[in-house]
């Protein structure tokens, strides 16, 4: 069983190394954007941004089992990141990471791109439930694709 950790410095490079290749497989077939996926989204300059400024650092927790697994940034009572190695999705990481941001908070909220049902699938599972509000993606503002807020209260699990 793993433990779950604020982050620091020395995980930048495996914080970057899950946030690339979790966004590649999980919204490639979204955005239909490979220079966004494979030239404009890599590791070094994420790791890097980290090291340099590591306030950025704040809110992010890890899980680590051996080594790290997943991670969360955790805002207020907003989760703003949430992504698992996808060589280890699917083994109950991202509901521990959720349910230790749960016992911080009475009130959770995160934005989940509406195309991605498998998102809203898990996230309805571990007590959230879908709002009526709708935002473009802020890193697309360009685009048509749509994010939906979701919410849980200590009561929803």
């Amino acid at each position: 069983m793993g433990k779950i950790r604020k982050a620091c410095t020395k995980d930048a490079s495996r914080i970057a190394e899950i946030l690339v290749f979790s966004k590649r497989k999980n919204y490639r077939t979204i955005f239909n954007n490979d220079i966004g996926s494979f030239v404009e989204l890599q590791v070094y300059p994420i790791a890097k941004e980290y090291i340099d400024k590591p306030e950025l650092l704040s809110g992010i927790y890890v899980y680590e089992d051996s080594f790290i697994k997943g991670m969360m940034h955790i805002d207020d009572s907003e989760i703003t990141n949430l992504y698992i190695d996808p060589f280890f999705e699917r083994n109950g990481i991202g509901g521990e990471l959720i349910e230790f941001a749960a016992s911080r908070n009475n009130y959770l909220e995160l934005w989940v791109i509406d195309k991605n049902e498998r998102a809203k699938h898990f996230y309805e599972k571990h007590g959230f439930c879908e709002t009526e509000k709708t935002r473009r993606v802020p890193e697309a503002p360009d685009s048509n694709i749509l994010e939906r807020k979701m919410i849980r209260n200590k009561t929803s699990k």
